[in-house]
C-alpha cells in the first residue's frame, strides 16, 4: 500500500485503540460500574483524546516509522506522544471547558490511566507486529538478504538506518571477531560468527549483499576482510569514513560499493605538513598538465597549502577550464591563473616563466599511453623529452627553487617508447641539477587507479556491457596506487629534494591484472567465467609482464619518510647528453611518421641515450626469465629498505 493509505489505516487503528483505552481507564477507575454523569461523558473524552492523540503522534513522527523494525526509541516516541496528548487534553478541559461547563466532570485519575493505556495498546500492537514479522521471516521479494561485518556501533547504525529507510537491504546477521558477542542479538539481528565464517554463513543464509561496517579498522584489516568476502558471490559494500559516522551523516546512499582502492590495503600516507608548508605556502606554484588525472589532483592538494598563486598550465582548454571551476568553488580565496600552452613551444613556456616567475614547478604534462606512443614515437619524443627539456631549462633560467618531474616505473629498463622517453626526461632533469639555484628531482611510481587510460575504468565499462573483460596476458603484473596517495607522496618528495634525486614511491605489493579483473567482476556481484568471461588478447607492443621500480645501478636508500625511497644519482655528462639529444632531434626532423623505418630511427636514437632500452619490432614481451629476475630483485631491494626503516 502507498504511504497515504498506510497512514490512514494506522490512524484508524489508533482511534480504535484510544476508544478501548479510554473505556478501560473508566472501567478500572470505577471498578467496571461507571455511574452517571461520568458515563455520558465517555464519547466526549474519546473524541477529544482521539483528535489530540493523533495530532501528537503526527508531531512525534509515529506514522513515519517502520513498525516491523520497532525498537526502544520508537516505543519511547509513543510514550511521549501519549503523555503529551493527555496533558494537552487535561489543560484544555480543566482550564477551559470545565470553567464554562462545570457539569462536565472528568475524574483526574482518568488522565494518567488513559495515558498508560494508550501507550500500552498503541506501542504493544506495533511491537507485536514486529515480533510476528520477524518470526515468520516476512522479507519482501525486493529485499536483499544482507550480512553485516562488524557488530559494533557502526554496525548497529547500519541496521537502524536500513530499517528506518525501508531499504532494499534486509539485515539477516552480523559477523564479528569478538567472541563475547556470539549467539547474541543486536537490534534483533543475531551475531553468527567471525570473519572466517563469512563464506559458510553467506551460503547457509542465502546472503546477497555484504556490508563491511568497520570504519575505524586499518585499511590492511579491511582489505583482509574483503579478501574473505570475495570468496562469496555477494555484492560487497562498505561504510564511509569514521568522521562521517561521528557527525551522524550515515545514510543508505553513503553505504558505497567496495572499490579496487579498498583492496590495496594500504594505510593513509602520513604527510609532513610543516615541511610541505615551508616550500609551498606563499609561493607561486606551476603545475603543467594541470587538467590531467595527476595534474588536477596536484592542484587540489597544493591549493590546501595556500600558495601565493597557482598556475594551471595545460594544452587542452576543456580540462583546464574544469579544474579551474572546481578550485574556484572549493578555494575562493586562492589566486588562480589558467594558462593554455604547449610545452613543446619553448618561446611560450619562457614567456610564462618570465611573467609569473614560479618558485615551484610540478611537471606532470606527458603523453603516457604506451600502445599509442609505440605507434607515434616521434610525438612521444617531442612531448615527453623535448617538452620536459623546455620546461626544465626555463625553470633553471628563471631560478625556480624546485622542479619535480612526474616519472614512471616504465622508465626502468624500458621496452616502450614512452618508458624510454621518460628515462631520458629523468636524465635531463638530473643533468640540469649541476650548478644554478634550482633543485631538480624526479618522482617515479606505477599505475594510478582511476586515471585516464587506466585499466580500471575500461574493465568497469566492459562489465557493465556484459563482458567479456579483456586482459592482455594472464601473468601480467603491475604496481598500483590511488591518485590522492600518489600525489601526496609526490608533494612530500618535493619537500625532501636536495637536487638530482630520483624518488621511488612505495607502491606496496604488485597486483596481477588477471586477479584485478576477477576482483572487479566479483565486486559487481557476478562470477568470473560464468556471468562475465575474461578474454586474453595478447601483449601489445612495448608492454612488459612486470614493471621494475629501479635499475641495478641506481640501488636505493631510505629517506626519512617511510613510503619514499631515493635512487642513487647517476653520473650524467651534460655535454654528452646534449650531443645525444641533438642526434635525437635530428632523427625527428628527418622522420616520416608514416614510415616504419624512420620510426626505427627514432628508437635507435633513444637507444643511444638509454642503453637499457630494448624493443621488439613486432611487439611482445621480453624473455620470462629476465622478468622473474627483475621481479625478485625489486622485491629484495624493498625488503631490505623496509628492514632498514624498522
Amino acid at each position: 500500500m502507498n504511504h497515504a493509505v498506510r497512514k490512514l489505516t494506522l490512524i484508524l487503528i489508533d482511534i480504535v485503540l484510544i476508544v478501548f483505552s479510554v473505556c478501560m481507564a473508566y472501567f478500572l477507575r470505577f471498578d467496571f460500574r461507571v455511574r452517571e454523569p461520568y458515563f455520558r461523558l465517555i464519547p466526549y473524552v474519546v473524541m477529544s483524546l482521539s483528535f489530540v492523540t493523533v495530532c501528537s503522534f503526527h508531531l512525534f513522527k509515529v506514522y513515519r516509522r517502520i513498525w516491523r523494525y520497532a525498537g526502544i526509541n520508537d516505543l519511547l516516541a509513543i510514550v511521549k506522544a501519549s503523555l503529551l496528548a493527555v496533558f494537552v487534553f487535561f489543560v484544555a478541559h480543566h482550564y477551559i471547558i470545565h470553567t464554562y461547563l462545570p457539569d462536565m466532570i472528568v475524574p483526574r485519575s482518568i488522565y494518567p490511566l488513559a495515558a498508560i493505556m494508550i501507550a500500552m495498546t498503541s506501542g504493544g500492537i506495533r511491537l507485536l507486529w514486529r515480533i510476528w514479522a520477524e518470526s515468520t521471516g516476512r522479507i519482501q521479494p525486493h529485499n536483499r538478504r544482507t550480512l553485516i561485518i562488524g557488530a559494533g556501533e557502526a554496525g548497529r547504525m547500519v541496521v537502524k538506518e536500513l530499517r528506518q529507510t525501508q531499504s532494499e537491504l534486509y539485515p539477516i546477521a552480523f559477523i564479528d571477531d569478538d567472541e563475547y558477542k556470539f549467539n547474541h542479538e543486536i537490534l534483533g539481528v543475531p551475531v553468527l560468527g567471525n570473519r572466517g565464517d563469512i563464506p559458510k554463513i553467506a551460503e547457509n543464509y542465502n546472503i546477497e549483499d555484504i556490508i563491511v561496517a568497520m570504519p575505524s579498522a586499518s585499511r590492511s584489516e579491511i582489505a583482509e576482510v574483503i579478501e574473505i568476502a570475495k570468496r562469496t558471490n555477494c555484492q560487497i559494500k562498505i561504510l564511509p569514513r569514521m568522521e562521517d559516522l561521528l557527525n551522524g551523516k550515515l545514510t543508505v546512499n553513503s553505504i558505497r560499493n567496495v572499490s579496487v582502492e579498498d583492496l590495496l590495503g594500504r594505510d593513509p600516507v602520513k604527510v609532513d605538513l610543516d615541511g610541505i608548508s615551508d616550500y609551498l605556502r606563499g609561493q607561486v606554484v606551476l603545475v603543467t598538465g594541470a587538467g590531467g588525472s595527476i595534474g588536477s589532483e596536484l592542484c587540489r592538494q597544493i591549493s590546501g597549502f595556500r600558495p601565493e598563486k597557482l598556475l594551471l598550465l595545460g594544452h587542452g582548454e576543456n580540462s583546464i577550464y574544469e579544474i579551474e571551476l572546481e578550485l574556484r568553488r572549493k578555494f575562493p580565496e586562492l589566486s588562480l591563473e589558467p594558462v593554455i600552452a604547449d610545452i613543446q613551444d619553448k618561446a611560450r613556456i619562457r614567456q610564462v616563466f618570465a611573467q609569473y616567475r614560479p618558485a615551484v614547478v610540478f611537471h606532470a604534462a606527458a603523453h603516457k599511453h604506451v600502445p599509442l606512443m609505440e605507434k607515434n614515437p616521434a610525438e612521444a619524443v617531442k612531448n615527453n623529452v623535448f617538452g620536459t627539456k623546455n620546461v626544465a631549462e626555463c625553470a633553471r633560467e628563471f631560478r625556480a627553487r624546485r622542479f619535480v618531474l612526474i616519472s614512471t616505473d616504465k622508465a626502468v629498463n624500458p621496452t616502450s617508447v614512452m618508458g624510454a622517453c621518460k628515462r631520458v626526461a629523468e636524465m635531463i632533469v638530473q643533468s640540469l641539477n649541476t650548478g644554478g639555484g634550482t633543485k631538480f628531482a624526479a618522482v617515479r611510481f606505477g599505475n594510478v587507479l582511476g586515471s585516464r587510460g587506466s585499466v580500471i575504468p575500461l574493465f568497469k565499462k566492459q562489465i557493465e556491457a556484459g563482458g567479456p573483460v579483456t586482459v592482455t596476458h594472464p601473468d601480467m603484473i603491475r604496481y598500483f596506487m590511488t591518485i590522492p596517495e600518489a600525489v601526496q607522496l609526490v608533494i612530500q618528495a618535493g619537500a625532501l629534494a636536495e637536487g638530482g634525486e630520483v624518488f621511488i614511491l612505495d607502491m606496496g605489493k604488485p597486483v596481477k591484472i588477471d586477479d584485478l579483473a576477477k576482483d572487479l567482476i566479483r565486486l559487481s556481484g557476478l562470477e568470473p567465467g560464468k556471468d562475465i568471461n575474461i578474454t586474453y588478447t595478447g601483449m601489445r607492443p612495448g608492454e612488459k609482464l612486470f614493471e621494475e621500480i629501479l635499475s641495478k645501478e641506481e640501488g636505493a636508500a631510505a629517506t626519512k619518510h617511510d613510503r619514499i625511497y631515493v635512487g642513487k644519482p647517476l653520473e650524467i655528462s651534460p655535454d654528452e647528453l646534449q650531443a645525444a639529444l641533438l642526434e635525437l632531434n635530428r632523427s625527428l626532423s628527418e622522420a616520416n611518421p608514416a614510415d616504419d623505418k624512420d620510426a626505427i630511427g627514432v628508437r635507435r636514437a633513444l637507444k643511444q641515450i638509454v642503453a637499457s632500452y630494448k624493443w621488439q619490432e613486432k611487439g611482445g614481451a621480453p624473455p620470462r626469465a629476465s622478468v622473474d629476475e627483475a621481479f625478485r630483485a625489486s622485491l629484495e631491494v624493498l625488503a631490505a629498505l623496509d628492514h632498514k626503516t624498522t
